[in-house]
């Protein structure tokens, strides 16, 4: 799936310790629909090396991401995880 929007917000970097190795996640909220009167956010997931990708509040970029849920303890989480971004044409 795509998405093209303006970057609204940048997160703190997290990392840690996985059975996997060492982690980075960053959590980046994007505005979209920007030419109606509401526009919506939507917040987004990078992980690994996107985290090192070079984004600035205010930039349109196009995301390309998964949409992945988990249960933990009977409750349902939903994650908008981005594996590419571009750069717009707007």
């Amino acid at each position: 799936m795509e998405l093209t929007g303006k970057v609204f917000k940048i997160g703190e970097l997290e990392t840690g310790e996985g059975k996997n190795g060492t982690w980075k996640k960053l959590q980046v909220i994007v505005e979209t629909n920007l030419d109606t009167k509401y526009p919506k956010k939507v917040a987004l997931t990078l992980m690994a090396d996107l985290t090192n990708y070079d984004l600035k509040e205010g930039d349109t970029k196009i995301f390309f991401f998964d949409i992945e849920s988990r249960e933990f303890n009977f409750k349902w989480y939903t994650d908008v995880k981005v594996w590419k971004i571009n750069n717009s044409s707007e």
